[in-house]
């Protein structure tokens, strides 16, 4: 805990009405999405940054006395990366939400961290144009969160992740100096892509302030295709069949059967709860070539052994399937006090093995799992229901979650595709990249950090 003279010093930095420190208010910041059952720590005070200089204030401030400072947008990530295991100033951007620049003509736009990524998706629409990054979580996770995580979503198949989409940084550094990462052109081949090293950091090498966005087009017209499979091998040779066929869909979705039947019992909207599989599949383009996109489509989806096909053209009917599909998580939250979701990638062509793998650790361990995922990626979120105060079930689930993870790296896969490490991964790493890799992350960390105060004990430890 901060001395008092520390706390009030704090609040000389800034408008004191922007500093918490009540116990309460403490409390509802020391955690975020992350389920779990370790102890995550209080921070000594919540700061409402409300300027660049804000940050630069408080980073001055705490790196000279050595104190934590962890980002915060939504806190709608699930590794524990806004967790506070040494206490310390936890920094909310929610008011640091403006849009400072749309260019329609270069097709960017400036944002602060704290702006809600679906109100760039909103204003971006208003002039045809599109970000397509799209976590689940899309209506209220911020931009400042989606780079810290490198966030990605459905539609990264096609278009990739925040890491794509991003031209230019602002950033504070741990002893709040300012620097300017990158420039604000499609192209930029001067030097090192410092901006590209913050991307997925995790706050762990310095704070975003800003970021200036790349924008393109938004496709004219899109369609959605519900395929059912009576065997994962089909729906995976659904997969390889599309492409084959040089479609390329924007989304290619997958959910296990006890996904489609717990999603169908929380939100009906005429899921086929029978089949073994689902694939929610997205085209867009031109009006003028959905129709030879859906028939070609349609064609090899029959040709995989698919059972039934369903085409979704209409808005609301499109709406209702993909917030289905987003709701996985709360729906299977309904089967047991808790519900955990990770995060694991494997090549595709190991898809149907790792998927296969992962309900067969959990039958082990009598854990019960809903499997979904971005299947085009090879990406998939296996979201286990279970009760985290049962001493025996919880062993069971770190022993099943450890067992999926070698086997993900086994088949050449790893262990996060798009949630980031944080806290709760942070035990796994070691065996997932290169050890020596692993020595250069951290001299980065320490050049970058010297004190250790950005967002300590989150990716691995020093």
């Amino acid at each position: 805990m901060l001395l008092k003279n520390k706390i009030d010093n704090l609040k000389t930095l800034l408008n004191p009405e922007n500093v918490l420190t009540g116990l309460e208010e403490r409390y509802c910041y020391a955690e975020d999405s992350t389920n779990t059952r370790a102890s995550t720590g209080l921070p000594d005070a919540v700061v409402f940054v409300e300027s660049i200089k804000d940050v630069q204030r408080i980073l001055m401030y705490a790196n000279k006395n050595k104190i934590p400072v962890i980002s915060r947008g939504a806190g709608t990530n699930m590794v524990g990366a806004c967790s506070c295991p040494k206490g310390g100033i936890v920094l909310n951007f929610s008011k640091m939400n403006k849009i400072i620049e749309f260019n329609a003509e270069n097709m960017t736009m400036k944002v602060e961290p704290g702006v809600v990524l679906g109100d760039i998706k909103k204003l971006a629409e208003t002039e045809n144009l599109f970000y397509p990054p799209d976590p689940s979580n899309y209506k209220v996770s911020t931009i400042g969160g989606s780079i810290a995580q490198s966030s990605g979503g459905a539609m990264s198949f096609k278009y990739g992740t925040t890491k794509d989409y991003i031209l230019s940084l602002k950033v504070v550094l741990a002893d709040g100096s300012l620097l300017h990462l990158g420039a604000g052109t499609i192209k930029d081949a001067v030097g090192y892509h410092l901006n590209q090293l913050i991307i997925g950091s995790e706050g762990t090498l310095a704070i975003v302030v800003e970021a200036e966005l790349k924008l393109i087009p938004k496709p004219e017209s899109s369609s959605v295709i519900l395929a059912y499979f009576n065997s994962l091998e089909e729906t995976v040779d659904g997969v390889n069949k599309i492409l084959k066929s040089r479609v390329f869909p924007a989304t290619i979705d997958f959910m296990d059967k006890n996904s489609v039947k717990t999603v169908e019992q929380f939100y009906p909207c005429g899921l086929d709860t029978t089949c073994e599989a689902m694939l929610l599949i997205e085209l867009d383009g031109f009006k003028s070539s959905m129709r030879e996109q859906i028939a070609k489509v349609h064609k090899v989806l029959e040709e995989a052994g698919a059972d039934s096909i369903t085409i979704k053209t209409d808005e609301q009917e499109k709406e209702a399937v993909w917030t289905a599909r987003r709701a996985s998580f709360a729906a299977t939250a309904k089967l047991a006090p808790d519900v955990v979701s990770d995060d694991i990638i494997v090549p595709r062509n190991k898809l149907a093995q790792m998927v296969q793998g992962c309900k067969a650790i959990c039958s082990k361990y009598n854990l019960d799992v809903c499997l979904v995922g971005h299947i085009g990626d090879g990406n998939i979120h296996p979201q286990i229901a279970l009760d985290l105060d049962n001493d025996e079930e919880f062993k069971k689930y770190i022993q099943a979650k450890s067992e999926m993870y070698e086997l993900a790296v086994s088949l050449g896969g790893t262990i996060s595709a798009e949630h980031g490490i944080g806290k709760e991964k942070i035990s796994y790493i070691e065996n997932t990249v290169d050890k020596e890799a692993i020595l250069y992350m951290k001299k980065i960390k320490k050049l970058f950090d010297p004190n250790n105060i950005l967002n300590p004990e989150k990716i691995f430890k020093l």
